[in-house]
This record gives structure tokens, C-alpha cells and sequence, in this order.
């Protein structure tokens, strides 16, 4: 019996590979022009990095990690980007450099939920992390790298979203307001939601229960909850933003799955895809450096969905470039010209040229409908008259026309064809 790859989970096959190095090349480019350094993390972690990081009351960490236990330890398989890379940044002590550090990364992470379009159990992640300032020229900045990469991709029709979840001193009366409002209700809560009421009420704002949804969409909001350096806060990134030309819609019910956010809450959010069309989220974490058992450390980040773009380039028409084909195919008649375009090929190959040969022992006609069929533009052909000659012959694929040239100016002849 065949086994299939699991539920949840896609194989990136050879055709499609082209459009993921596109966008990653794409999202490297950006955020090198902005000054930020790639880093790497393990694909999975102590399970408390995320528990004390994500939130033991969240969604993700409650019902989404995939989670074993290796001798006394248990491990997890990452869930999202930030909370390894602030790991890293404490552990490595990478604060004591000149801060602010910026950071960006493109991994795998993976999540037990229901697959739906543009979201897998194993799914493909881009983000960025800014740490040591508090200014929210920070906060604008990472913004402005999510806007001008997914618009820079010829995706239109994304509307960027913003709020304000406060901070841990203005949450205390917020959250004693929503459970004021709960409270009538808790009876007609999911199982969830109701151990969250005492522990953390906010997280109820983020189930994905339509039924609790219903419930709770004329709850109180934090924005009206804000302290004054919060509300501070958010204004000067509108300023930010309006300074940089960056248009915004101001949305209170942006509360983000994680609990780490604080402050600053953003999405990038595609207007054609509906309810799913959330493309990119993310915000400011000040104290999950603390959490995490390190210094006082203030960071902002986002994290950007691979499939997802994908999907809304698709849907917005954007055509990826496809590869070109090989350089040259070298077809050959007999023992010694397959010597000498074995030699060639290699040659060729370390000048940088893409040059194909026949590895199935097709005669010379099979050789030539093969060319064709991998869309080559240029045949050389090598046969007992073109060794005693000193020559190949060259044929274009798509004029049918022909010549011959020195051995030695193969390359030049072929790089002026690129």
C-alpha cells in the first residue's frame, strides 16, 4: 500500500519550486535593504519556550503544538518564529551589542489544525524582529517592509490594519471590564473559553467558536482601556506612518493569538480572499525577553505566511518568471565525440553555462526531439566529421539553421546567446 504524505502537509514538487525561490530571494533582497541579518533556530525547542512565550491559554499552545517527551525533557516542534529567536538573542547574549538588532528568517513551523486553503500543519513562514528600542519608529518600520514586500510582488487590494492591545498596567482594568461582560454569559461559553474567563479573559476575543464569536462581538474593547503611555504609544505610529505615507485602518478587534504581544497589534489583511484573508500579522512584544528568563529587552516583529502569498499572487493574476531552460544541449554520434562532449559538457558546466546531455542512449533523432521538448534554444553537435574538423556544429532549435564553429569559441558563442 502506497503511503501518502501526511494530512496536513505538501510536497513542493520541481515545477513549483521557482515560484518559492522567487519570494524568498524577493523577501532576502527587501530585508537586507532595510539592515536586517538572517538567522536560523532549531525546528524545535523545549515545549516551556512556548508555554511561557505563547501562552498556556492560547489556542496554539493548548491544542495546536505537536509535543513529545525525549528522556526528561519535553520538546516541541515550533509553532511561530519569535519566541526561538529571542531565545537565541538572550542566549547568545546578542544584546550587548549596538542595539537596535534586526533580524529576519524563513522556516517551517507547524501547527495541528484543521487544513484549509493557504494554511497546512506544516506550513512555510517569513518574519522579521527588531530588538532593543522602545520608539515606534520601530513599529513603523517593520510595517513598511511588510507593505512594500507584498506590494513589491504585484499583490494588490491589502489593506493594512492596526491596534492597540495595551500593555500589563492598563490590562488590569480591561480585563475586570470583560469579565463584567462575561460574566451574564459564561454558561453559553465553549469549555475553553470559560477555563480562560478567571486566567485570561482576552484570549475568549480570539476562539475560533462562531457560536463564542457571537457572543462576545459587542464586548469592550482595550483601545478605550489604554493607559497614557499606551495611548501615547499609538499615536506616534500613526504619525510614524503617516509620515511615511503608509495608510491605515484603525481596527479595535485586532487582539493577535499570542500573549506576548503588547502595545502595537497590526495584519495585512486581502480584501479578496474573505475571512481567511489575513496575509500578515504582527506586533510589539516588550517583556517576552522577561518571560523568557532574560534581560529587559522591547522588540516588534511580524511573521508572513508563505502559502498564503502564494495563494493571493495567484489570485491577484502575478505572473512568476519561469526559469529559462538549459544553455546548450550536447547531442553526440558515437564512442569518441561522446568522449569529447562529456569533456565539453564539464567545461562548460564551470563557466556557469546550464548544458544538457543524453543519459538514456537515444540515437541521434531521439536526442534532438528530447532537446525540443526541454525547450533548448541551442543544440551543439558533435560527430566523427566535427572531431577531425576541430569543430561542433550549432543548431538553433527554433530556426532550424546551423553552423559550425571552432571548438574554442563555444563558450563566447553560446554566452552571447544567453
Amino acid at each position: 500500500m502506497l503511503t501518502n504524505a501526511p494530512r496536513g502537509t505538501k510536497d513542493m514538487l520541481p515545477e513549483d519550486a521557482y515560484k518559492w525561490h522567487y519570494i524568498e530571494e524577493a523577501f532576502a533582497d527587501i530585508c537586507r535593504r532595510y539592515g536586517f541579518r538572517e538567522i536560523r533556530t532549531p525546528v524545535f525547542e523545549h515545549t516551556e519556550l512556548f508555554t511561557r512565550g505563547v501562552g498556556d491559554t492560547t489556542d496554539i499552545v493548548q491544542k495546536e503544538m505537536y509535543t513529545w517527551n525525549q528522556s526528561d525533557r519535553s520538546l516541541t516542534l515550533r509553532p511561530e518564529g519569535t519566541s526561538p529567536v529571542v531565545r537565541a538573542f538572550v542566549e547568545h547574549k546578542m544584546y550587548a551589542d549596538p542595539q537596535p538588532s534586526k533580524y529576519y528568517y524563513n522556516i517551517p513551523c507547524f501547527r495541528y489544525e484543521k487544513p484549509q486553503s493557504g494554511r497546512q500543519r506544516q506550513f512555510h513562514q517569513f518574519g522579521i524582529e527588531i530588538f532593543g528600542t522602545n520608539d515606534m519608529m520601530a513599529d513603523a518600520e517593520v510595517i513598511a517592509l511588510g507593505k512594500e514586500f507584498i506590494e513589491g510582488l504585484g499583490i494588490r487590494d491589502v489593506e493594512l490594519q492596526i491596534n492597540s492591545i495595551g500593555c500589563p498596567k492598563c490590562r488590569d482594568s480591561y480585563r475586570n471590564a470583560l469579565r463584567e461582560y462575561l460574566k451574564p454569559i459564561y454558561d453559553k461559553l465553549c469549555d475553553t473559553c470559560k477555563d480562560r474567563y478567571e486566567r485570561n479573559p482576552m484570549r475568549i476575543l480570539d476562539c475560533k467558536s462562531p457560536e463564542d464569536q457571537e457572543l462576545v462581538k459587542e464586548a469592550p474593547l482595550m483601545i478605550d482601556y489604554l493607559c497614557d503611555e499606551c495611548k501615547a504609544a499609538f499615536e506616534d505610529l500613526k504619525t510614524d506612518l503617516g509620515s511615511m505615507g503608509i495608510e491605515y485602518k484603525v481596527n479595535p478587534g485586532i487582539v493577535r493569538g499570542l500573549d506576548y504581544y503588547t502595545k502595537t497589534a497590526f495584519e495585512f489583511v486581502a480584501l479578496s480572499i474573505g475571512s481567511q484573508g489575513t496575509v500578515c500579522g504582527g506586533g510589539r512584544y516588550d517583556h517576552l525577553s522577561e518571560e523568557l528568563g532574560g534581560p529587559p529587552i522591547p522588540g516588534v516583529g511580524f511573521g508572513l505566511g508563505k502559502e498564503r502569498l502564494l495563494m493571493l499572487m495567484d489570485s491577484n493574476g502575478v505572473e512568476i518568471p519561469k526559469p529559462m531552460g538549459a544553455d546548450a544541449f550536447i547531442a553526440f554520434m558515437g564512442e569518441a565525440p561522446k568522449a569529447a562532449a562529456l569533456k565539453l559538457m564539464r567545461g562548460l558546466r564551470k563557466e556557469g553555462l546550464h548544458v544538457e546531455m543524453d543519459c538514456m542512449a537515444r540515437n541521434i533523432k531521439g536526442q534532438f526531439k528530447y532537446a525540443d521538448r526541454m525547450g533548448v534554444r541551442n543544440t551543439v553537435i558533435i560527430g566523427e566529421n566535427e572531431l577531425a574538423l576541430g569543430k561542433v556544429t550549432i543548431k538553433d532549435m527554433e530556426t532550424s539553421t546551423q553552423k559550425q564553429i571552432p571548438f574554442g569559441e563555444i563558450l563566447t558563442e553560446l554566452k552571447k546567446e544567453k
